[in-house]
């Protein structure tokens, strides 16, 4: 088996190859290349670990033709068009653990900072200045602390922050009433955190919802003399607005280690007395460094040596050990999927995927997105779970996730149905033996069945020597049968066949088959 293949662009821990290599991968080290470079290059390459340096946009992507994961060590991927790799297929993963220690020590660093102006401070004093009166600080014991942002590294600032004796609350949509007691902080809405907030960080992503948070007009509804330290994201501020609110005294000091435009030449925030910054520093310790960069290392060879996909940010994430377990689940589902795909006719509009038995017990996304890549192949030649989802959300398709706590007739099953403008359409499956998917159902007609390879769907009607003839066609056309799959609805009603055969089947015996006495319908199927 060839091993996969991984290129690090970036500068990063040595330790990162070492790792790919113990784990199965051939790596190559090849950083400060032209996009033209990385280009020409990245059609031969299985990952790509990065930092922030570089750019991976749709031109890079198109031409990543073997490209299966992009690994950044760090948590922001701004550089990366994770859209554009979702529609290539492309996992998308970050490191989002590895510096948030690092980055909620910085931001309680520049806290400080401000409280006692220690860089304003500093800089006179190396003048030659003894400026001791011009310097009055605040403690922060006893302070209110506003949270814009409860999670990972919010959560450890308010760690730190309760070790500092400061009340804390916080603005966060996911915080739950019981995590927001677990971390020792009261849950707010934004409006009453910006009123009553003496010092505010922010730790959330940037996204449509977050962006400019901190606008105008919010900014205008925080408590006189407030402190702001930003040590998350560019753009959750809006900059202009916190500069005049900075000359005018509404807010006593800001603190920033990011900005909207970086490299940051110019800021209306610039030379401002009551402002601090550090050029984006939040994960610049030792220890991150080398943090992030064996745990993207691990993140990417875990998936593509064992499929577990970890911190992924355009797929679920599945364990290296839940992989092996869901592997074959995952076939079925795919297997379900790619049947129904081809068999269902006219325009789909819902596609539900239900869990039965001990189905039901698994993570329900990976089993979910196998069955939109097996449905949606039939529509492109490039699909997987990655990108499957968005095709099928491009296509206006509903898809339906549906658990059963009870179990049916089978110790564990998958049913995918499609509604069609012929009506719904349904088949299930489930597993022999732990790990062997079997169709048992079609369109209500029960049938066990291994689907593999290249098979023919026959829909006729149960009568006395229709096998004979079928098997007689096949024989002149010199096509060996695998297995032969049978299933009625009653005796002499509609009856369907499954053929497995070894070759394709051509258009010319799908012709004759459909003139054999009794057929009603056939299709030629591939797995």
């Amino acid at each position: 088996m060839t091993k996969p293949k991984v290129l690090i662009s970036d500068k990063m821990d040595p330790n990162a190859a070492r790792i790919f290599e113990e784990r199965g991968c051939d790596v190559d080290v090849i950083t400060g290349e032209s996009p033209e470079e990385l280009k020409a290059r990245i059609g031969e390459y299985h990952g790509l670990a990065i930092r922030s340096s570089t750019k991976v946009t749709p031109e890079i992507l198109d031409a990543a033709t073997n490209l299966k994961v992009i690994g950044r060590a760090g948590i922001g991927v701004d550089n990366v068009d994770i859209p554009y790799a979702s529609g290539k297929g492309v996992v998308v993963m970050n490191t989002p653990f590895g510096n948030s220690i690092t980055t909620a020590e910085h931001a309680i660093a520049m806290l400080m900072a401000l409280s006692r102006q220690i860089p304003q401070a500093n800089t006179r004093t190396q003048a030659g200045e003894w400026p001791k009166k011009d310097f009055m600080g605040i403690e922060v014991t006893g302070k209110t602390l506003g949270l814009i942002g409860a999670g990972n590294i919010g959560s450890i600032v308010a760690s730190r922050a309760l070790g500092l004796k400061m009340k804390i609350v916080a603005f966060d949509p996911f915080l739950t009433p019981e995590r927001a007691v677990e971390i020792g902080v009261e849950k707010v809405d934004l409006d009453e955190l910006l009123a009553r907030a003496d010092f505010i960080t922010l730790h959330t992503p940037l996204t449509d919802e977050t962006r400019n948070i901190l606008s105008a007009e919010n900014l205008a509804k925080t408590k006189e003399g407030v402190r702001i330290v930003n040590c998350a994201r560019g753009g959750l501020i809006d900059e202009a607005a916190l500069a005049k609110l900075l000359e005018s005294g509404h807010v006593a000091g800001a603190a920033l280690d990011v900005f909207q435009t970086e490299p940051a030449t110019e800021s209306p925030l610039f030379g401002l007395p009551n402002f601090i910054c550090t050029p984006h520093l939040g994960a610049s310790t030792t220890e991150a460094q080398v943090n992030v960069a064996l745990q993207v290392a691990e993140q990417m060879a875990d998936y593509l040596v064992n499929g577990g996909v970890t911190n992924a940010l355009n797929m679920p994430s599945l364990s290296a050990e839940e992989a092996p377990k869901l592997k074959p689940y995952m076939k079925l589902a795919e297997n379900l999927g790619s049947l129904v795909g081809q068999l269902a006719h006219g325009n789909l509009t819902t596609i539900s995927i239900e869990r039965e038995g001990a189905a039901a017990e698994l993570s329900g996304k990976p089993i979910e997105g196998a069955v939109l890549a097996g449905l949606m192949r039939q529509y492109s030649d490039t699909v997987n779970m990655v990108n499957a989802p968005y095709l099928a959300k491009e296509r206006g398709l509903d898809v339906r996730s549906i658990r059963h706590q009870k179990e049916g007739a089978y110790n564990t099953l998958i049913r995918v149905t499609v509604a069609t403008e012929q009506g719904d359409r349904s088949v299930a499956g489930t597993l022999f033996g732990s790990d062997a998917p079997r169709l048992v159902e079609i369109f209500g007609i029960g049938i066990e069945a291994e689907l593999s390879g290249h098979m023919l769907y026959i829909v006729n009607d149960d009568a006395p020597g229709f096998i004979g003839r079928i098997g007689t066609l096949m024989g002149e056309h010199g096509i060996n049968i695998g297995t032969f799959n049978l299933g009625r609805r009653e005796a002499g009603g509609e009856a369907v066949l499954l053929l497995s055969v070894d070759q394709p089947i051509s258009p010319e015996v799908v012709k004759q088959a459909c003139a054999v006495e009794g057929v009603r319908l056939v299709k030629p199927l591939a797995f």
